[in-house]
């Protein structure tokens, strides 16, 4: 059996006039502490984590999570490392989303969320109304992304999105222009498609924030060879080339190497 430790976020603060307590915390904030420890804890693969268990406790609101000693003593670093550095730039997207969603609820709803473990007594982070724990803008820039797969559903009610279901990425939640779906004349779904998209990428580590991803065009899929596609780019391209001597590009790329 499995050793395990202990994590815990205590949160203070009012509710109206009231000191906060777990009879006047409202359950959409338990549901998001719920959710943002398990991105926090296992950003990546949440289907072959251990188990966490649940616990809510007085003394203003105290969240108890339970979870293996390993995992625990990880977080104990985590947190130590955001606390000493006072950034969250090293973290994995998930991760960091997490502990943003956390600044975000502390300064909305003014709380303050004490963050400890049961592993190092040392090992503490706050997060007020007053903290910043935010990604730095200037590590997340606009890249173009191709992806391939089926359409499997498209539309939305307040936004509009494509879903495509990828092999390499998964199932991804493309942000489109109503007016595009609308256009569109055929019934596109569970057709292959290509789709380049725009959205962040993290400069330092090349990870994508795939909730950023914004549709440019969607391509029909064809594995076969299509010659009038490739000229078309071919085409389209040529501007981008213009007064660059091709022979002088080519010698600067093998970098003086003859081939």
């Amino acid at each position: 059996m499995e050793k395990i430790a202990e994590i815990e976020i205590r949160i203070t603060g009012k509710s109206g006039n009231q000191n906060l307590k777990p009879d006047n915390f409202d359950i959409r904030h338990v549901s998001s502490i719920l959710q943002h420890i398990e991105d926090m804890l296992y950003p990546t693969n949440k289907k072959e984590r251990p188990l966490i268990t649940y616990d809510l406790k007085e003394g203003s609101v105290r969240h108890l999570f339970k979870t293996t000693v390993q995992s625990v003593i990880g977080f104990s670093a985590i947190i130590a490392q955001i606390e000493s550095s006072q950034s969250i730039d090293f973290l994995e997207l998930k991760s960091a989303r997490a502990f943003e969603a956390i600044q975000d609820l502390s300064r909305q709803k003014n709380f303050n969320f004490e963050i400890t473990t049961s592993q190092n007594q040392d090992s503490k982070l706050n997060i007020t109304p007053k903290t910043s724990f935010y990604r730095s803008e200037n590590l997340w820039v606009d890249a173009e992304f191709y992806f391939y797969g089926i359409l499997k559903d498209a539309g939305g009610k307040n936004k509009a999105n494509i879903h495509i279901d990828t092999d390499d990425f998964g199932y991804l939640a493309i942000s489109v222009g109503k007016d595009f779906l609308r256009e569109q004349k055929e019934n596109m779904l569970y057709k292959k498609f290509g789709v380049r998209a725009v959205g962040k990428q993290n400069q330092d580590t090349g990870e994508m924030d795939f909730k950023s991803l914004r549709l440019i065009e969607l391509i029909d899929y064809n594995t076969n060879y299509d010659d009038q596609y490739l000229n078309d780019l071919i085409k389209k391209a040529k501007s981008n080339w213009n007064g660059v001597d091709a022979n002088s590009w080519l010698n600067q790329l093998r970098g003086g190497y003859e081939a």
